[in-house]
């Protein structure tokens, strides 16, 4: 399945917008003034809908929503450039908000807009803030599993051949390769992919199918998101014989990913936008996401889903996730290698 999305050739040629500030910052203008916000979603409508529903609600601010692959949509926006609709950009993973940051389209949004959130979990030039986490674990069912796997580079061992489950196509799949790529180097990620493949890994389109093989004995362990494993039980209505396991500490199979947003430089309602930005980043609506989505929340000292250990405790690697932008490179390495 051959999918390209965004990379750098497409960035490269995109129209730059670059070092845009705030409109208004600072200032009390009311967002009465603005009857509409246009956002792209790259976070399913059954998941974000309720919470853009509160918010419109509370702001009598009317949201037209686009929703679609945040991949698609980055690239949507990319080719739009100054004459994009798009007032805001809500992805479900860093790549795609970094190739919409590189191409110089978001603004920088002032220290007062998602004062929350971790650092970390924030751009380094202010472009795009992290809404909610998702930890990559391995998903296995207890007892089918002889020894736990250390690290990702395990999963090409005889131990595991058979074994275990993937999703290439999927974007968290792509998020971690790049992550793998830009700490192991194309070499390293090019032989793992390989080596797993040789190892007769099953081919799946999406997490929820992995966790699903899983429960029904087809496959023993599965390379996905940490929620995934409650998704399917909450879909299935009961207990599914499937745990989510961590690798050792600081392995790449760890990585915490975001999901976030950014403002369009070329919009003129920021302040707008900053308060629908506040909306997703307060305490509250973060301890929604943890009880209605079972994602992490980016807030310090808010309570972690259930049965999961908090954020810092996970061992996750350091790693820039404004770096994960160039997916283009690692779909044509999937490509190359026989998994797209």
């Amino acid at each position: 399945m051959k999918k390209l999305l965004i990379g750098v050739g497409v960035i490269a040629g995109a129209l730059v917008i670059g070092g845009a500030a705030w409109v208004g910052m600072g200032s009390n203008k009311a967002t009465d003034e603005v009857k509409e916000l246009t956002i792209y979603s790259g976070r399913s409508e059954e998941f974000i809908a309720p919470f853009f529903a509160e918010w419109e609600q509370e702001s009598g601010i009317k949201l037209n929503i686009r929703y679609g692959d945040s991949a698609e949509l980055a690239a949507q926006i990319l080719e739009e450039g100054k004459n994009s609709p798009a007032d805001l950009f809500l992805s479900q993973d860093a790549g795609s908000l970094g190739a919409v940051s590189a191409a110089g389209l978001f603004t920088k949004f002032p220290d007062s807009a998602a004062n929350k959130i971790e650092n970390k979990y924030i751009a380094g030039d202010r472009t795009w803030v992290g809404v909610t986490g998702r930890a990559r674990v391995f998903a296995y069912r207890p007892g089918a599993v002889t020894t736990l796997p250390q690290s990702v580079a395990d999963l090409t061992k005889p131990a595991y051949k058979d074994k275990v489950g993937i999703a290439p196509s999927n974007a968290s799949f792509q998020a971690f390769v790049t992550a793998l790529i830009n700490e192991k180097g194309e070499k390293f990620a090019e032989q793992w992919l390989t080596g797993i493949k040789s190892n007769g890994a099953k081919i799946f389109l999406k997490n929820s199918a992995i966790v699903e093989a899983i429960d029904k004995g087809e496959i023993d362990l599965g390379l996905v998101n940490h929620y995934y494993t409650w998704e399917v039980s909450e879909a299935l209505g009961r207990k599914i014989k499937v745990e989510n396991g961590f690798f050792l500490p600081g392995d790449i199979g760890n990585l915490v990913n975001v999901s976030g947003i950014g403002a369009l430089a070329t919009s003129q309602k920021n302040d707008a936008a900053i308060d629908l930005i506040n909306y997703l980043t307060s305490e509250t609506t973060q301890i929604a996401f943890v009880e209605d989505t079972h994602e992490y929340s980016l807030i310090s000292g808010v309570k972690s889903p259930e049965a999961l250990p908090d954020l810092k405790s996970i061992g996750s690697p350091q790693v820039d996730l404004g770096a994960l932008e160039n997916v283009q490179r690692t779909q044509d390495l999937l490509i190359r290698v026989g998994l797209l």
